[in-house]
């Protein structure tokens, strides 16, 4: 079945989470991804071994499967030739140094430009590249320490501040970075442009905090550390401890308040003027708005403890009330493949004598081709056929391999997109 982007054509120099997620889309998507990387070793992430000897591990293998390994040094000008001499056959160009690293080869957008005029570049950073932090190094945590997102996380003022506890900025500039390349390509395809894109770990952090930013420039609304509680402030939108664990709850509504006290027997709650609004909880659309919030906290903290947590997730279900008991994320893949509760992608992957497993990309598409059928390569695994596709003799690789500029790999080889 046909991929969406087949027939595009990607040069990704970019490495660890950000950028290499984003090309990570553009392959399972049909695109044919060009992996370009140090011919010593590879990138960085492939030294996350684990203790296992293989130069595809687990960590890289996830997120760079479908793509082709081109093992070139870009520090040397015969190797910056090279990529230059490619990139007038590609599509998409995505790298994610420091702002003008890749200039000092030849290889920023002016230079791509001028050797394909429509191409759609795409360059990723932690802070952009204008500005006077531009040059910065940049990681998620000290990204999220930054623009306010730790101090988003945990209850009171006074505590420290706590990180979101997986890089979900990185993920996100990967979505976003993905997401304005296929826009770009369908412009291009459109009137025939190309296009630049600055994508930064900043803006990405700013859109996952979209509504607290816009509530501040436009309301001066400042943020608050709401800890478990959810976003809408309904005294019963919040996370509770149950007799056999905790249960985090969504009865947002009026509708689902009163399912929720009917359930826990505190349906008084609902007719207390000292626990609600009661002239907003009566009307037909709106949140629940809390007089004496800790006192409805309490209230329903003494119904929740000696409830059970898994009892009541089905029977809030039920009864439409959203809630989920908190499970650790092995515990929710467990129950999902014992139960198939969820209905997702299961993708796999080869890789070395196994094969890798993922949850998909995130969605699903009816005519999407599934997953693309090659892992992740080994360093330099594609090197050969790709230079000898762009018309480098026999001679000449063999003199680029002993000179360093390039690594060829002597594994079996996936089959190039023609």
């Amino acid at each position: 079945m046909a991929k969406p982007l087949e027939g595009v054509r990607v040069l990704d120099l970019s490495h660890v989470i950000a950028g290499p997620l984003t090309s990570f889309y553009l392959a399972q998507l049909g695109a044919e991804v060009i992996k370009v990387e140090p011919p010593q070793a590879g990138e960085v992430l492939r030294s996350m071994k684990d203790s296992v000897d293989t130069d595809t591990p687990n960590g890289f293998a996830a997120i760079n499967a479908g793509k082709q390994s081109l093992a070139l040094d870009i520090r040397l000008q015969e190797g910056a030739e090279l990529l230059r001499t490619l990139a007038a056959s590609a599509d998409v160009f995505i790298e994610n140094f420091r702002p003008g690293v890749v200039a000092r080869y030849g290889l920023d957008y002016a230079s791509i430009k001028a050797v394909k005029p429509d191409i759609v570049y795409c360059s990723i950073s932690g802070f952009g590249q204008q500005g006077k932090w531009a040059q910065r190094g940049a990681y998620d945590h000290v990204v999220q320490a930054l623009t306010g997102m730790m101090m988003m996380s945990g209850e009171g003022d006074n505590a420290p501040p706590i990180k979101v506890g997986f890089p979900i900025i990185d993920v996100a500039v990967g979505m976003l970075g993905a997401l304005s390349i296929v826009s770009s390509l369908h412009r291009r395809w459109r009137d025939g442009t190309g296009q630049y894109i600055d994508a930064s770990m900043i803006q990405a952090s700013l859109m996952l905090m979209y509504p607290s930013t816009c509530a501040y420039l436009n309301e001066g609304t400042p943020t608050q550390r709401v800890g478990n509680r959810g976003y809408t402030g309904s005294p019963a939108a919040d996370t509770y401890q149950c007799a056999d664990g905790w249960l985090a709850v969504a009865a947002n509504t009026p509708a689902q308040f009163r399912k929720l006290a009917a359930v826990l027997g505190v349906e008084a709650l609902c007719e207390d003027a000292r626990a609600l609004d009661l002239a907003a909880f009566n009307l037909p659309n709106g949140f629940v708005v809390p007089n004496d919030r800790e006192y409805v906290a309490h209230r329903l903290r003494q119904a929740f403890a000696s409830c059970s947590a898994t009892q009541l997730e089905e029977h809030l279900g039920q009864a439409g009330v959203p809630a989920a008991k908190v499970r650790k994320l092995e515990e929710f893949l467990h129950e999902v493949q014992a139960t198939a509760c969820v209905s997702l992608p299961d993708f796999r992957y080869p890789q070395g004598d196994g094969e890798l497993r993922t949850r998909g990309l995130g969605f699903t598409c009816e005519q999407d081709g599934g997953p693309t059928p090659a892992g992740a390569p080994g360093v330099g695994q594609h090197t050969r056929p790709i230079l000898e596709r762009a018309g480098i003799d026999a001679e000449t690789l063999a003199q680029l391999e002993r000179s360093g500029i390039i690594r060829t790999h002597t594994a079996a080889v996936t089959p190039l997109v023609s």
